[in-house]
């Protein structure tokens, strides 16, 4: 039984700590009761969140927990320095040559770090192909969510550097924003502005938030393990990994399918992440606002993975001058931004691609707006010009996912030429018939997408009026759904690869 418990609780690759795992469930409980009893507490509860939060990293990751110490030991030191020279320059005009040395610093190392793990073997294979050498790609671990909890920090760094955040006082307090462990590895990207006010708050749980969270949690279990892992694994993964065998139809189910899939994985990370810190009394920003409702791929931008889309206009297009520049700079820092942001997603030039065809639609769509249309950047279109913007939308998107999805662009072409050249559209009520339950699925997937908030709001209400038991009925119900469902082997969320 020791032995049991000891492998449980230790480091397995094969087994990361996942939000939907039973082992969470059963650990998340027993933190609850301690977390709870340092209720009142509050330096004594920082260091026990932090302490289980470094401990969720290494059952995700392994001992590269320690990556997430450096990186916060050294952007905590450096974000300090750079106040203290920001106050002597106030005091007697010293030179700002410093603290810009010292975000230089702060960006070498972070962006070493990922740069190390995430993109050595990219760079190396294409240095290898540019001059015609044959390279063997390193065994590089690639820890999970490193690409989060950098940009999280540099953030930090970056905004007291402007002049626009205090730097936290204390590393406790500073480790606990870096490392809290519900967005740890997956987002969202909170920013310190939002997050530090609260670290210090006494400990409060509305019925609002309570009801909120619970709500969230609920969502997200059953986006995640019952409609995202259910259809990747019985439909979406089969088409994608081979999509010759398969006709031009199912290509195209199969690309409705993967849009759903990886709306819902993310999305269903970002909730429960949510949901949870709810619970523990801590509020992040909305992640996503339902993206496929958007009627243009700006609006979709404002929609989908807000805490990434907002960073990357933040520190990535205004640092390059935004829209501070001219029209053709303006749509040239929009593409170069986005093809950044490809990157920020995977070592490989699909990931290139898809983030350099969003970004010559986000400039296409402001040039249009601009010139032809003449719009003003509030405007939104009604009635069918709505329906069919939307439908636009949602088909570039969707389009755009097959080159994300596929890991070399052989795979994307080879769907796309199996949809234009194999159709078979006579095949749709076998296909149905076959997979019956993966598009009822689908088919619940994409009708909730698109319930008024009205709704959901009314959920939380009764919700927060039925308290705790109402709570407890309602993750109970979505845990037997998963059981029915889930499959044998754990399925790690998409994100965790980023």
């Amino acid at each position: 039984m020791l032995e049991r418990i000891t492998q449980q609780l230790t480091y397995n690759p094969e087994e990361p700590l996942l939000f939907s795992s039973g082992l969470f469930l059963f650990l998340f409980l027993a933190f609850s009761f301690v977390y709870m009893m340092l209720q009142h507490q509050r330096t004594l509860r920082l260091l026990f969140v932090t302490a289980f939060s470094y401990y969720f990293y290494y059952k995700s990751s392994g001992f590269y927990f320690f990556l997430l110490a450096v990186v916060t030991l050294s952007d905590y030191a450096i974000a300090m320095a750079i106040a203290r020279h920001r106050a002597r320059h106030d005091a007697d005009g010293a030179s700002r040559l410093c603290p810009r040395l010292l975000v230089a610093l702060s960006l070498a190392i972070d962006l070493g770090l990922l740069g190390y793990f995430k993109y050595t073997n990219f760079f190396g294979g294409l240095w290898a192909q540019l001059i015609g050498t044959n390279f063997q790609p390193y065994d590089i671990f690639l820890p999970v969510g490193i690409s989060f909890f950098t940009f999280q920090s540099m953030s930090y760094v970056i905004d007291v550097y402007r002049g626009t955040l205090k730097p936290l006082s204390s590393l406790l307090d500073y480790a606990f924003y870096v490392s809290f462990f519900p967005q740890l590895v997956a987002g969202p990207i909170v920013r310190a502005s939002d997050f530090a006010p609260q670290i210090r708050q006494p400990l409060h749980v509305t019925q609002q938030m309570f009801a909120q969270g619970v709500y969230l949690i609920t969502i997200g279990l059953l986006k995640k393990a019952v409609i995202s892992d259910y259809i990747s694994l019985n439909f979406a993964d089969r088409i994608f990994d081979n999509p010759s065998l398969y006709s031009g139809l199912e290509n195209l189910l199969g690309i409705y399918a993967y849009t759903l899939q990886i709306y819902c994985d993310f999305s269903g990370y970002s909730d429960m992440a949510i949901g949870i810190a709810l619970l523990l009394g801590f509020r992040f920003p909305v992640n996503f606002c339902a993206p496929y409702r958007s009627d243009s791929i700006t609006d979709f931008w404002r929609r989908w993975h807000i805490s990434l889309s907002s960073w990357i206009r933040d520190y990535i297009y205004i640092s390059l001058g935004g829209n501070r520049r001219g029209r053709v700079r303006t749509y040239v820092n929009l593409i170069v931004t986005m093809l950044l942001g490809g990157l920020w997603h995977g070592a490989s030039l699909n990931f290139v691609a898809w983030g350099g065809m969003h970004g010559l639609a986000l400039a296409a769509h402001k040039w249009l707006r601009l010139h032809l249309f003449r719009h003003d950047k509030h405007y939104s279109s009604h009635g069918w010009r709505k329906a069919g913007a939307t439908l636009l939308t949602f088909h570039f998107v969707a389009f755009c996912w097959v080159f994300f999805r596929h890991h070399t662009f052989d795979g994307a072409i080879a769907m796309l030429r199996q949809i234009a050249t194999s159709m078979h559209a006579e095949l749709l009520p076998q296909v149905l018939d076959g997979y019956r339950y993966v598009f009822a699925f689908i088919a619940v997937g994409y009708v909730t997408h698109f319930i008024p908030q009205s709704w959901e709001k009314a959920i939380v209400s009764t919700v927060a009026r039925g308290g705790v038991l109402a709570g407890a009925v309602m993750i109970a119900a979505a845990a037997w759904m998963v059981i029915q469902v889930k499959s044998s082997t754990i399925q790690p969320f998409i994100y965790f690869q980023f």
